[in-house]
């Protein structure tokens, strides 16, 4: 079984996504050690292409390594339907992001949140009404579908608030940069935790 794979989108895919990639990836890892690459696929790609194929904003860059992950490697890429619907997740930076996303996959609009939307909507869901965690891929993806559903069914249909925004950092300074990456573990950490069983 494929992992639980997890899109993160913005505008250019090379400030907010990245990070949001890199730092799930980096939570992941430290939650279920080097087994997690396997468990959750976190990747990431942007509603316009005018940065495609350009590295990490370097500011971006920073935040993500200052906190013990790893910007190398990284490329920009312009978000298409196929991206959509291999996706288990959808965090989106913004609400007109997730308006993006669910123009071109309206199927898709169940398992695509806002990411300080999902984040806020999380702690509503009671861990022991999902399926085992456990760190195999079976187990991880199956929680992982279970979750997001229950994340849907918590949200009620109601529109995600103004708040649940990131701000875009770009052409700011590090401060902002690091407000926004502080913003994004406050979501990626709490369903790390929800999805995966921690370290024996």
């Amino acid at each position: 079984m494929a992992p639980f794979t997890v899109l993160h989108v913005c505008m250019g895919n090379i400030c907010r996504s990245p990070m949001a990639e890199r730092l799930l990836a980096l939570a992941v890892t430290e939650q279920a050690g080097p087994v997690g690459a396997d468990l959750v696929l976190s990747h990431s790609a942007g509603t316009g292409g005018w940065h495609e194929g350009e590295e990490m904003n370097p500011p971006a860059a920073r935040q993500v390594r200052s906190r013990g992950g790893s910007p190398d490697d990284f490329s920009a890429r312009k978000l298409r339907a196929e991206h959509i619907e291999a996706a288990d997740l959808i965090l989106t930076a913004t609400a007109d992001q997730y308006d993006y996303v669910v123009a071109l996959r309206p199927d898709a609009a169940d398992r695509t949140f806002v990411l300080g939307e999902f984040g806020r909507l999380l702690p509503g869901v009671d861990p022991s009404t999902l399926p085992p965690a456990d760190r195999t891929p079976d187990a991880v993806y199956t929680r992982g579908v279970a979750l997001v559903a229950a994340v849907a069914a918590a949200r009620n249909g109601e529109p995600a608030q103004a708040k649940d925004d990131l701000d875009d950092p770009w052409g700011r300074g590090d401060q902002v940069f690091a407000r926004v990456a502080d913003e994004i573990q406050s979501t990626v950490h709490p369903l790390t935790a929800v999805l995966l069983p921690p370290l024996p």
